[in-house]
């Protein structure tokens, strides 16, 4: 796991598609990055845990590191 240009450890990841007509596992996983309207952004620690949330809902977010 390689670590962002500043080398602070963190991933931002922004929501790039709406949540209609997603599973519900995958709203929740959404909502548990911090994620709530289309386009928001979240800067979080880059952890084995939220790296899974990420890969859950790889198809309506983006990371942006």
């Amino acid at each position: 796991m390689a670590k962002n240009e500043a080398g602070n450890g963190t991933v931002k990841v922004r929501l790039v598609k709406g949540l209609r007509g997603s599973q519900a596992k995958h709203r929740l996983s959404v909502k548990a990055l911090g994620l709530g309207k289309l386009n928001s952004v979240r800067e979080l620690k880059d952890s084995p845990q939220v790296r899974g949330l990420i890969n859950k809902v790889h198809y309506l977010v983006r990371v942006e590191e």
